[in-house]
């Protein structure tokens, strides 16, 4: 008996609230439907007035008036004054003149030009003997030929440098050249009657007897 007392009572609040709410939907969409819903909102809610504020708009200073134009008189410059000296005829010189019609005489010839010489070997030095330079191992492999050795010689006749200018074909040969090409004594050459350097090729021959 309690039980059906306690769900009759929970039956009747849930189906009173079902109502009212059923009630309520019913109210707002005829609400909407006759326009009364908008009439209250209206009604509440006040109207938006909107004001137009016009700015005062900046007005920018008119320019100012350009200076007046100063006009300058015009300058007068004074013609330059020219000082024109006339000097007097100088009188006729009365000095003996000595003219002649004789021919000038002819410049006297240049001197003779002292023409240059040439390297010669010195005839009064002992010259080196090229046989005992040679090189025992090309005696042994009967290596013979001639190497180029060019010689640039100074103004007391003595070789300064020597450079190999063409190869005898063995190297052993040519740097045997080298040495003996450096023990000639020459003539120096000469230029204007003074000995000067100069440089010439010399041969150096490597035969087997």
């Amino acid at each position: 008996m309690g039980v059906y007392t306690t769900e009759s009572n929970w039956f009747s609040r849930r189906g009173i609230f079902l109502l009212l709410l059923i009630l309520f939907h019913v109210v707002l969409i005829w609400g909407l439907k006759s326009g009364f819903a908008w009439k209250v909102v209206a009604a509440i809610t006040p109207p938006i007035v909107a004001d137009i504020i016009n700015e005062p708009k900046d007005e920018k200073a008119p320019p100012p008036p350009p200076p007046p134009k100063l006009e300058l008189p015009p300058v007068e410059v004074p013609p330059p004054v020219v000082d024109i000296q006339i000097t007097p005829d100088a009188p006729p010189s009365t000095a003996i003149q000595n003219v002649t019609d004789r021919p000038t005489p002819p410049a006297p010839p240049p001197p003779p030009a002292v023409a240059g010489t040439s390297l010669k070997l010195n005839a009064k030095s002992s010259q080196p003997n090229v046989d005992e330079y040679y090189p025992p191992t090309s005696t042994r492999l009967g290596e013979e030929g001639t190497a180029k050795v060019k010689v640039c010689v100074g103004i007391n006749g003595r070789v300064t440098t020597a450079t190999l200018a063409d190869s005898s074909g063995f190297e052993r040969l040519d740097e045997a050249a080298l040495k003996v090409a450096k023990l000639y004594r020459f003539n120096p050459a000469t230029e204007a009657g003074k000995p000067v350097e100069a440089c010439a090729p010399l041969p150096i021959k490597f035969k087997l007897k």
